[in-house]
C-alpha cells in the first residue's frame, strides 16, 4: 500500500491536468458543440468519441515511448521534465491571455462535413492524431505522472484513467451543447475556466521544471 500511494500524487496531478485540459473551449472542444448544434447529438457524439479514440493512441504512444526512454538513458528525464515543464507555462500564458480577452467563444462546424456518424468518428481521430501540439501535450502529462522507477501500472491507470475522462468529457459535451443556449452559459463561464486553467498549469510547470533537479 506504501509503494502504491508514493506514486498516487503523480497520477493525480496527471488526471487534473488532462480534466482541466478537456475543459478548455479549445477547436476540439468547439467542432463537437458545433457539430451537436448543426448536425445533431449522435453526429456529435460520434465525432467526440473520434477525438477520445485519437487521445488514447496519443497517451499509449507517450507512455510506452516516455517509458523505454527512462528506462535506457537516465538523462532523458531531465530533458523531458524540462520541454514539459516549459510547454504548461506557455500553455498558461496562453489561458491568461484568453482569460483577459473579451472575445466571445464560437462553436465550430466541420467543412466537408461527412453524412454518417463512422464518418465523424473518423474525422474527430484524424483531428486528433494530426494535432502536433497533442504530443506535446500528453509529454507534459504523462511526464507529470511518470517517474523513472514506476512499475508499468502507473502508466496503464494514467492512460486507461485519461480515456475515460476524454470519453466522459466529450459525450456531456455532445450531449448538452446542442442549443445555443448551453453555448451562452458556456461562454459566460469561459474567463473563469481560463483563469483556473492558467492558475493550475503555471503551478503544474513549475512543479515539472523543480522536480527535474
Amino acid at each position: 500500500m506504501d509503494t502504491i500511494s508514493i506514486y498516487l500524487p503523480g497520477i493525480a496531478l496527471a488526471y487534473s491536468a488532462f480534466l482541466l485540459s478537456i475543459m478548455s473551449p479549445g477547436p476540439n472542444v468547439l467542432a463537437v458543440m458545433g457539430t451537436s448544434m448543426s448536425v445533431g447529438r449522435p453526429a456529435g457524439l460520434a465525432l467526440g468519441l473520434g477525438v477520445a479514440a485519437g487521445s488514447f493512441c496519443w497517451a499509449m504512444l507517450t507512455a510506452t515511448g516516455l517509458s523505454a526512454l527512462l528506462a535506457s538513458y537516465a538523462i532523458a528525464l531531465t530533458i523531458i521534465k524540462l520541454a514539459g515543464g516549459l510547454y504548461l507555462l506557455w500553455l498558461a500564458y496562453k489561458a491568461a491571455r484568453s482569460a483577459a480577452a473579451r472575445h466571445d467563444i464560437e462553436a465550430r462546424t466541420l467543412a466537408n462535413a461527412p453524412t454518417n456518424p463512422i464518418g465523424f468518428f473518423l474525422r474527430g481521430f484524424t483531428i486528433q492524431m494530426t494535432n502536433p501540439k497533442a504530443a506535446l501535450a500528453w509529454i507534459a502529462i504523462i511526464s507529470l505522472g511518470l517517474q523513472p522507477d514506476a512499475p508499468l501500472w502507473v502508466a496503464v491507470v494514467i492512460v486507461a484513467g485519461t480515456t475515460l475522462l476524454s470519453i466522459l468529457i466529450h459525450a456531456v459535451y455532445a450531449l448538452l451543447f446542442s442549443s445555443s443556449g448551453m453555448i451562452r452559459v458556456y461562454g459566460k463561464a469561459r474567463r473563469v475556466i481560463q483563469g483556473t486553467l492558467a492558475a493550475f498549469f503555471a503551478f503544474a510547470g513549475i512543479k515539472l521544471l523543480a522536480s527535474r533537479m
